[in-house]
């Protein structure tokens, strides 16, 4: 059989497992646990089987006068699911650190200055000597681009700050961010692989809609197991990371709160020892007459 008709079976079975993980994503009543995800889920699965038709007619002989008809709606849906990844991430993140009250308002504020940063750092490599439609695909690139560095950033978090945040594996939170993660590295190391102009029918795409395929399907194995039922989150008053949810919490809010600091080697014990000293300060000097 000829490439491109893998190259569609491929397509079609990464639509049925994007409805299929929708349905159980809707079943389960996730849409309340995840609002942004679940609008990322909508413009996958109700956009999809338009593409691919519009491909599907662009690709015939007589389809070349229906160009303008796929990309316009193409490289539109490609920004917009760019645009809500970004909230995807943040409520990832958001999600995890919702035991840590202080931890997740003070990673919010520094998570939004990282996507801005990354955003103008990706846009502003973008040529506008020439501006002009053949633009909108080097902006919709440079758009994902800098919202999969944020997903991989927030792998990372979450591989390293697992035992921490006492995460469980089988979280769907973990199970989300994991997936965007490696859909992340897929992207980006397909398109350092591969030229501009290289033909959908490469081995390289196979290997890429290959992974994309096992993602989701992971994804869909995520929302079938059964979760853990919640339990409020039990932290010792000596575990770092308690103490660096009530500094987080303290800072902006001039909370009087004085973290007991354990002799211990961490590395962060003199900061911690100044953040001390300052609350210690202001609450002196607004208990004086």
């Amino acid at each position: 059989m000829p490439l491109n008709f893998w190259m569609s079976a491929m397509s079609v079975a990464e639509f049925l497992l994007w409805a299929t993980l929708g349905f159980l994503f809707w079943k389960k009543g996730l849409q309340k646990r995840f609002p942004a995800l679940n609008l990322y889920l909508l413009l996958r699965v109700g956009s999809m089987p338009a593409l691919l038709s519009l491909l599907y007619v662009q690709a015939q002989p007589w389809g070349h006068q229906f160009y303008a008809l796929y990309f316009y709606p193409y490289w539109a849906v490609y920004i917009a699911s760019a645009i809500s990844l970004f909230f995807v991430t943040l409520e990832i993140f958001r999600s995890v650190l919702a035991s840590f009250s202080g931890l997740m308002r003070l990673g919010t504020i520094v998570f939004r200055w990282v996507a801005l940063v990354s955003a103008v750092a990706s846009l502003g490599s973008i040529s506008y000597n020439h501006p002009s439609i053949a633009l909108l695909p080097d902006f919709a690139l440079a758009l994902m681009r800098s919202v999969s560095i944020l997903e991989l950033c927030l792998l990372a978090f979450l591989c390293l700050c697992i035992n921490a945040l006492q995460l469980s594996f089988r979280d769907l939170a973990f199970g989300f961010g994991l997936g965007f993660g490696l859909i992340s590295a897929n992207d980006l190391i397909f398109s350092a692989l591969t030229s501009s102009n290289s033909s959908l029918t490469t081995p390289f795409q196979f290997g890429y809609q290959a992974i994309i395929l096992i993602t989701i399907g992971g994804w869909i194995a995520y929302c079938m197991i059964p979760e853990r039922a919640l339990k409020p989150l039990v932290m010792p008053a000596s575990s770092t990371i308690y103490r660096w949810n009530e500094i987080a919490s303290a800072l902006g809010h001039g909370t009087k709160v004085a973290v007991r600091q354990p002799a211990n080697g961490f590395f962060l014990t003199d900061v911690e020892r100044v953040v001390e000293k300052v609350l210690t300060r202001n609450l002196q000097s607004e208990s004086k007459p």
